[in-house]
């Protein structure tokens, strides 16, 4: 894919300014690929890459008015994915199971006989972590609650961006900045469980 000339971004974004709405679509239609590119060579799925998408062009239409160098407009937008997806990848690495467990249980087997075996140091404080997140979550408000139980599911429940849109009632586009609302509330609500 060729680079955009740089010429062009500068009309682009001088035109947006001018608050042109074509001119906007044309923005995003021209870099949408990059972003979801940037986001998914490091390592985010489909879910994550959409939300990267959202933040990015979220920041882009609020720094524009104070973008200095709009010729540059390719590097900052490149620069600016890069940044949200390493983010959402060090989140996601430190995101607790609501399921409580990744395994399935046997066939035939209760899951909630207790095993006799001591539970060891790390398993322990998993479990409390779980408990604690469980917790918050219970305190949470139920749009947010609801939208977090939909994204994060187990893999079989979750659901696509628009199934949770249309059973919220929620603009497509605003999922992913009410998800990022919802996970900061979720964790102030957390922090405050320790």
């Amino acid at each position: 894919m060729a680079e955009p000339k740089t010429a062009d971004d500068a009309a682009l974004v001088a035109r947006c300014r001018a608050g042109d709405g074509l001119a906007w679509a044309d923005l995003v239609r021209r870099y949408q690929s990059l972003v979801y590119a940037v986001a998914m060579r490091a390592g985010l799925d489909e879910h994550g890459a959409a939300d990267v998408f959202q933040i990015v062009f979220s920041n882009l239409l609020a720094h524009l008015p104070r973008l200095s160098q709009p010729e540059r407009l390719h590097a900052w937008i490149v620069t600016t994915a890069k940044r949200q997806a390493l983010l959402a990848r060090r989140v996601a690495q430190r995101t607790v199971s609501l399921s409580g467990s990744d395994e399935a249980p046997d066939e035939g087997m209760a899951d909630d006989v207790p095993d006799a075996a001591p539970l060891a140091e790390q398993s322990l404080s998993d479990l409390q972590q779980s408990v604690l997140l469980r917790r918050a979550l219970e305190d949470l408000d139920d749009r947010c609650r609801d939208l977090l139980l939909m994204l994060y599911s187990d893999e079989d429940d979750r659901l696509a961006y628009d199934q949770v849109s249309s059973q919220l009632e929620m603009p497509l586009g605003s999922i992913g900045p009410t998800r990022a609302r919802c996970i900061t509330k979720l964790r102030r609500l957390f922090d405050g469980l320790k």
